[in-house]
């Protein structure tokens, strides 16, 4: 079985086209499958309270100013979609808000992600378990009862649906990551398992693939001291090549 590699871009793009391009370009010349994006609306998932609260930034002092400036639109949206399939790669997007994720069906994506942070939303389950695609659950931060309620409504319509160990730490230690917990959601729930990591080393992705984790997905990034909440949590170039030229002989 060949490993199904996703390189998570993600908001590592820093609301600059021409970055998420540079990513897309490094997660094709690595030999990643995909690339993953990720979809808000700032309005819905964040309340006012928050979004009005300080945070410095290049773009600004708040948090509105911050999250704004690192979400994508169509325009872009509609850029690195021709761009994916001139590079011949993969790409589709996890959605934080129901509304997102109608807007983001005009790409026909082979399919969804939910992130952690949406995984114990259940009205967003129903509307993404409704699309029928294949998808991959992401169980960071929920406990058994949480992912039995969400295969439950994926079953409910008859959805494939593959759960992601992760730990949602960023970055996360590598004493922290609990591997085995792989093993423990393939027999209890007797369905495939995906890893996505958010340690900035290679060798965890490696184990979890050798353990059967049958997708990987890692966050990347043009370098880590880069400003961002997620740069610190992703690989950069060298760790691409490296970690999908180890998975490829495994």
């Amino acid at each position: 079985m060949k490993i199904f590699l996703i390189a998570e871009i993600g908001i590592n793009h820093n609301g600059d086209i021409n970055v998420a391009k540079k990513l897309i370009d490094a997660s094709s010349d690595a030999g990643f499958d995909a690339v993953k994006f990720q979809k808000r609306t700032i309005t819905q998932v964040y309340t006012k309270e928050f979004l009005d609260g300080p945070r410095e930034s290049p773009w600004g002092k708040t948090q509105r100013d911050q999250k704004m400036a690192l979400e994508f639109g169509i325009k872009e949206y509609d850029l690195i979609n021709d761009y994916c399939k001139e590079k011949n790669i993969d790409w589709f997007a996890s959605s934080w808000d129901n509304k997102s994720q109608k807007i983001m069906n005009r790409y026909n994506f082979k399919f969804n992600k939910v992130a952690s942070a949406m995984a114990t939303n259940l009205d967003f389950l129903e509307c993404v378990a409704a699309e029928k695609k294949p998808t991959f659950l992401s169980t960071g931060m929920t406990n058994i009862n949480d992912i039995e309620k969400a295969i439950q409504i994926f079953k409910n319509h008859n959805c494939e649906i593959m759960l992601f160990h992760t730990v949602s730490t960023y970055p996360a230690l590598e004493e922290d990551l609990n591997l085995a917990c792989i093993n423990s959601l393939s027999e209890k729930f007797n369905l495939p398992i995906g890893y996505s990591g958010h340690e900035p080393s290679v060798s965890p992705s490696i184990i979890a693939a050798a353990m059967g984790a049958a997708v990987i997905e890692r966050h990347i990034t043009l370098d880590r001291a880069m400003y961002g909440s997620d740069q610190s949590a992703s690989l950069q170039e060298d760790g691409l090549s490296n970690l999908v030229m180890v998975l490829r002989k495994l």
